[in-house]
């Protein structure tokens, strides 16, 4: 049996209640045909949109260890949506086509229902309303938590790196704007954060799912909107959430509408089911119990552990102690020839980064592949994790390197290119079903380094051409207006 919630105005009118125990539930007030009919259709229809499709979900779920369980393991459980028809254009991904799974969904939702309605006289479906209402409010809380702890412990939007503050803003896509923005003031992502993590567990819950769906609806769509605006290429997975949460929500317009525009006196009970078997209780036990256990409290100790030691984008292996920095060249040779500087040279770098993390980058006056993805956190080892590249032009060379501090060598893999084997792969996959890792690397090219001071680094040996290069650097002493970031993931 459920309790009944009473809500109460100066001056009554005529009360507006609804059933509230299961056998009231059973013999209610026969529903519209109409009605009948679009919750045929809402219900294969969600039940499509809130279960996994792809057979990757389930082949991740039962492999994992769950014994030394990593960030991205729990957090590619809670991250799917449809993946039911990929259209392959630019508007299969940037544009209207990219919501071709939800119309595939819907194309079957319709067909079943309308099947359904051949076999089923039923004159309600308070109960299975219900249950379904649980499928959406948990699919959303579930995939919004991991959502959010990727802002609350800021690594979705990361603090710029130094080869990203000196790229020339025209040298940006409008998503690496935006999201560079967002990155340089993390108290604000926190916030965003904290907002959809009280979203989703406010979701768990039906006795504030209705605040959960409103405060999910508010900041999602404006997430649907701002991925529209950039090209940010997050806009179909956000307005997945809103649809969600406008769903969860629809159950508890009418009351409000009564309550608030009418004015009416309005007495709010719901229904809710009796477990009155023990297996029925330990049952709901410990399905929302480990719901809340897995998404909520351990995986905030995961992203936390994340945050730390092993940010979301950025590549975990720190670089060469004492070498982050924004370098000159002061002199480039290429095959025991000196090439004098000139920005139009398509051989002789123009300037150097080292980062605090295992990336060194080069501008040179070459076409270099464009990443147009968003830089997402999938790929586990560091010459895959792309952000520091995405969106960026500008004839940027980046590349991951391991250091031999005992011979003085860095061996270099091109970063570009990897990332250019998976973006060809992505052109075949979902934008949230991306590898792990680069179906085909390119072997690394080794130099030798030097440092005679603090400020200045020598490179040289053979190039991935086998030509012999020499390149002294001299590190600029340079003081950015941006302030330093006060929340910065990773130990470096």
């Amino acid at each position: 049996m459920s309790d009944i919630t009473h809500s109460t105005v100066a001056a009554p009118v005529t009360p507006v209640t609804e059933v509230h125990t299961e056998a009231a539930a059973s013999s209610g007030k026969p529903w519209k045909t109409w009605q009948r009919v679009a919750f045929r259709v809402a219900f294969i229809f969600f039940v499509l949109m809130s279960i996994p499709t792809s057979w990757n979900w389930y082949q991740h779920l039962f492999t994992m260890d769950w014994i030394h369980l990593k960030y991205r393991d729990v957090y590619d459980i809670a991250r799917f949506q449809p993946n039911l028809w990929n259209v392959e254009s630019e508007s299969g991904r940037w544009g209207i086509a990219s919501y071709a799974s939800w119309l595939a969904a819907l194309l079957i939702a319709i067909a079943g229902a309308g099947i359904w309605s051949i076999f089923d006289r039923r004159k309600e479906y308070n109960i299975l309303y219900y249950w379904l209402r649980v499928i959406v409010r948990y699919r959303a809380g579930i995939g919004i938590i991991g959502f959010g702890y990727t802002k609350l412990f800021p690594v979705q939007m990361p603090y710029p790196s130094i080869s990203n503050l000196h790229t020339n803003f025209g040298d940006f896509t409008a998503q690496k704007i935006y999201w560079l923005s967002i990155g340089i003031v993390p108290w604000y992502q926190v916030f965003a954060g904290i907002v959809e993590v009280l979203a989703g567990v406010l979701l768990f819950f039906r006795g504030t799912a209705a605040i959960g769906a409103v405060l999910l609806a508010g900041a999602l769509a404006n997430i649907t909107f701002v991925n529209f605006a950039y090209d940010g290429g997050v806009h179909v997975y956000s307005a997945y959430f809103v649809l969600l949460a406008l769903f969860v929500l629809a159950y508890d317009v009418p009351k409000i509408y009564n309550l608030l525009v009418l004015e009416r006196y309005t007495v709010p009970v719901h229904y809710y089911p009796s477990f009155k078997e023990k297996w029925q209780q330990y049952s709901r036990y410990i399905l929302k119990g480990g719901s809340v256990l897995l998404f909520v409290v351990i995986l905030f100790y995961l992203q936390m552990w994340n945050y730390l030691y092993d940010p979301y984008k950025q590549p975990v292996n720190k670089g060469i102690a004492g070498t982050k920095g924004y370098y000159n060249v002061t002199e480039f040779r290429l095959n025991n020839q000196v090439i004098p500087y000139s920005p139009e040279d398509t051989v002789r770098w123009q300037n150097v980064t080292f980062e605090k993390w295992s990336t060194i980058t080069y501008q040179v006056n070459k076409p270099v592949w464009l990443d147009l993805s968003n830089g997402g956190g999938s790929p586990k080892n560091d010459v895959d994790r792309n952000f520091e590249l995405a969106g960026v032009a500008g004839r940027r060379r980046f590349f991951y390197y391991e250091a031999d501090t005992v011979k003085q060598e860095l061996a270099l893999r091109d970063k570009n290119r990897s990332q250019a084997n998976q973006g060809r792969e992505r052109q075949r996959r979902n934008a949230t079903d991306r590898p792990n890792t680069s179906k085909k690397k390119d072997p690394p090219y080794v130099l030798h380094y030097e440092r005679p001071s603090d400020t200045r680094i020598i490179l040289y040996g053979l190039n991935e051409k086998k030509d012999s290069i020499y390149v002294i650097l001299d590190r600029v002493d340079k003081q950015y207006l941006l302030s330093p970031g006060k929340l910065e993931a990773g130990q470096y």
